[in-house]
C-alpha cells in the first residue's frame, strides 16, 4: 500500500510539473531590461505612437528589479541615447547638473612594474579612442530611466521572470519564450509555491540578454548563426564602487592602464572613472583566452589596486559595490548572423562591442533601435501563423554607423595576440595611418574558444598573490557580501555539468589544476578531498553566483551549462 501511494504521489509530482502553461500573446517579446532591450522596446512604442499602428510589446527580466543586474564601466557615450531622446540631457537620463559628470580628462597608463608607470601624452592616442562628448555614469542608473520611460509608453515590463526556454512551432521557427518553472526543491519535486512558467509568445521575439545570454546562445546554436564568423571571445571584467574623500576626487577624469600585473601574453587593462559627487568607479579587465591556468583575474584586480597610481585615488575611502560580468571581445569579425525565423539578436547578445573603447552600450541601443524599426514594418505584412525572418534588420544595420564604427577598429584586439607590444604598435598604425581602412581583416582566433587556450598546469608554476590587506584589496567573500548577491537555497543547481562531459572536472583538476577555483569572481567553484576516494571532487555553490557566466567560457570544454535561476536571483546592484 505504501509503495502504491508513493507511486500515486510521484505520478501527480510529475504531472503537475509537466502540467500545461498558460500563455499570453504579443505583437513582440524581448528577452532582457538591459539598455538594449528597453531601447527596442521604446522605439517600437515610438513608431506606434508616430504611425498609428498599434503594436502590444512585452519584456522579461530575471533580476528583481530593472536594473539590479546591470553592471558595466561605464563610459557613456550619448549617441544613441540623443537618436532615442534628443531631450535626453533636459529629462534629466543621466541625472541632474549635481550628477552629470562629462569626461574631462583622459589619461593612458603603461604601468612598467608595481611601482613604476610611463603616461602615454593625448596626442599618441587613437582619435576612436578619445572620450570627448563622453560621461562617465552608472549604466544601471540610465537603465532603470529607461524602464520607466517604457512603461510610460506602454510597454509591460516583467522583473524577476526569467526566460528559460526558446518556444519554437513545428517549422523550427522561435514563437516566443517560457518564463522558468518556480518552486521546484533541490530533490527536483515541486513544492507548495510552485508556479509553472507561462508561455509569452510573439510575431517575433528580440533577444537582449547581454554577453553570453543563456536563450541567444541556444537560438545561435540552433541556427548556426556563428556559420560565417569568428567564435565570440571574451573577457571577465571586475568592478568596485568606491566612495572617497572629495579631495581624491577630480570629476570627469578618466585613467586606463596596460602592462602590469598582467605579463605580455596576457590580454587586459583596467579603468579608473572620476563620477561626481565623490565616487571612484575602478575595475579590471582579462581576456579569457589567457593561457595560465593559475591566474586569477580577481587576484590580479586587487594587487593592481595597490599601485601608487592607483592607490592614491582610494585612500581613505570606501569600497560600497562590488560585481563581475563578462563582455564580447570578439568585435566586428564575431558578429554572427543577426535573424532567424520568428526573431533576431540584438546589443551584446550579438555582440556590438567596440573592442579598444571598451564602449558597447552606445552600439547596443542602436542596434536595438534598428531592429524595432524593422520588425514594426514587417509585421505590418505579418501573416496569421507564419514566422517571418526579419532580414532587413542586419542589412540596415550593416548600412549604420555602428558596422562602420567596429569595422574601423576591427584589427586592434587581434593584433595583441602577437603579445603586448605588437599590438601597442599595431593600434597605433591603424589609428592614425592606416584610419582603420586597411584593406586587410585579422582574426583574434578563429573559430577556437578561449577555454582552448588554457594550457596544462605542468607547464607554469603557481602563482603567489598577496594577501589583502582588508583597506585596498579584499578577499572574494567580503567583496562579494557587497553585489547583494542572494539566490533562494531550496532549488536546484543552475550551473549544471554537461551530461556528455561528466568527467571533466576530473580532467579539470588533474590537468589544469582546477582553474574555475581561480577565475570565478564569486568561489561559486571548490575542489575539496573526498575521505572514501581520496581524490579532489567538485563543489559548486551557486548561491555564490553574480551571473557573470564566465564558467560557461572558461570551463574546460565548456563543461557548465549555465541556466536561469528563478526569478529574482542573483546579485543585486544599485549603481554599478
Amino acid at each position: 500500500v505504501l509503495r502504491a501511494q508513493q507511486r500515486l504521489f510521484s505520478s501527480e509530482a510529475d504531472d503537475l510539473l509537466n502540467s500545461e502553461r498558460e500563455g499570453m500573446d504579443y505583437d513582440v517579446v524581448i528577452v532582457g531590461a538591459g539598455p538594449a532591450g528597453l531601447s527596442a522596446a521604446i522605439r517600437l512604442k515610438q513608431l506606434e505612437a508616430e504611425k498609428g499602428r498599434e503594436i502590444s510589446v512585452c519584456v522579461v527580466e530575471k533580476a528583481a528589479e530593472v536594473g539590479a543586474h546591470i553592471l558595466s564601466g561605464n563610459v557613456f557615450q550619448p549617441t544613441a541615447l540623443a537618436e532615442l531622446f534628443p531631450d535626453w540631457k533636459e529629462q534629466g537620463a543621466l541625472g541632474d547638473e549635481s550628477q552629470l559628470t562629462p569626461v574631462k580628462d583622459d589619461r593612458f597608463l603603461f604601468l612598467t612594474n608595481e611601482t613604476s608607470s610611463i603616461s602615454a601624452p593625448s596626442i599618441l592616442i587613437p582619435p576612436t579612442l578619445h572620450n570627448d562628448g563622453n560621461y562617465i555614469i552608472s549604466l544601471g542608473k540610465l537603465v532603470r530611466w529607461l524602464g520607466e520611460k517604457a512603461e510610460e509608453m506602454g510597454v509591460e515590463i516583467y522583473p524577476g521572470f526569467p526566460a528559460g526556454e526558446v518556444l519554437y512551432d513545428d517549422k523550427g521557427a522561435v514563437v516566443g519564450i517560457a518564463t522558468k518553472d518556480m518552486g521546484i526543491g533541490k530533490d527536483g519535486q515541486a513544492k507548495d509555491t510552485f508556479m509553472r512558467g507561462m508561455e509569452l509568445r510573439a510575431k517575433q521575439t528580440l533577444f537582449a540578454e547581454g554577453a553570453r545570454g543563456s536563450c541567444s546562445e541556444a537560438v545561435i546554436k540552433n541556427f548556426n548563426l556563428r556559420a560565417n564568423s569568428d567564435m565570440q571571445s571574451y573577457g571577465l571584467g571586475i568592478k568596485e564602487v568606491w566612495e572617497v574623500p572629495e579631495e581624491n576626487i577630480t570629476p570627469g577624469l578618466v585613467q586606463h592602464t596596460f602592462g602590469w600585473p598582467l605579463d605580455s601574453k596576457t590580454y587586459g587593462g583596467s579603468f579608473l572613472y572620476h563620477m561626481k559627487p565623490n565616487k571612484i568607479l575602478i575595475g579590471f579587465v582579462v581576456g579569457l583566452d589567457y593561457e595560465n591556468p593559475y591566474l586569477s583575474p580577481y587576484q590580479e584586480f586587487q594587487r593592481f589596486k595597490h599601485h601608487p597610481s592607483v592607490k592614491k585615488y582610494l585612500e581613505g575611502g570606501e569600497c560600497v559595490s562590488y560585481g563581475a560580468r563578462v563582455i564580447n571581445e570578439g568585435g566586428y569579425q564575431a558578429i554572427p548572423k543577426l535573424t532567424f525565423p520568428g526573431g533576431a539578436l540584438v546589443g551584446c547578445s550579438a555582440g556590438f562591442l567596440n573592442v579598444p573603447k571598451v564602449k558597447g552600450s552606445h552600439t547596443a541601443m542602436k542596434s536595438a533601435m534598428v531592429a524595432a524599426e524593422a520588425v514594426y514594418d514587417a509585421l505590418e505584412n505579418a501573416v496569421e501563423g507564419e514566422a517571418q525572418e526579419v532580414t532587413s534588420y542586419q542589412a540596415q544595420l550593416e548600412n549604420s554607423w555602428v558596422y562602420k564604427e567596429l569595422k574601423s577598429v576591427r584589427n586592434y584586439a587581434p593584433a595583441f595576440k602577437h603579445g603586448l607590444y605588437a599590438g601597442v604598435l599595431y593600434s597605433g598604425i591603424s589609428g592614425f595611418v592606416l584610419r582603420g581602412m586597411e584593406p586587410w581583416t585579422f582574426s583574434k582566433h578563429g573559430k577556437s574558444r578561449d577555454c582552448d587556450a588554457t594550457k596544462p598546469a605542468a607547464e607554469f608554476q603557481p602563482i603567489d598573490y598577496p594577501k589583502p590587506d582588508g583597506k585596498i584589496s579584499f578577499d572574494i567573500l567580503t567583496n562579494l557580501a557587497r553585489s547583494g548577491t542572494n539566490h533562494e537555497g531550496d532549488q536546484p543547481s543552475h550551473l549544471k555539468i554537461k551530461p556528455e562531459l561528466a568527467d571533466k572536472p576530473k580532467e579539470s583538476i588533474n590537468k589544469y589544476a582546477g582553474p574555475e577555483q581561480r577565475f570565478c569572481p564569486a568561489k561559486v567553484y571548490e575542489y575539496v578531498d573526498n575521505d572514501s576516494t581520496g581524490e579532489k571532487e567538485l563543489v559548486i555553490n551557486a548561491q555564490n553566483c553574480v551571473h557573470c557566466k564566465c564558467c560557461s567560457i572558461k570551463m574546460p570544454d565548456e563543461y557548465i551549462n549555465w541556466t536561469v535561476p528563478e526569478g529574482g536571483g542573483g546579485p543585486a546592484y544599485e549603481a554599478m
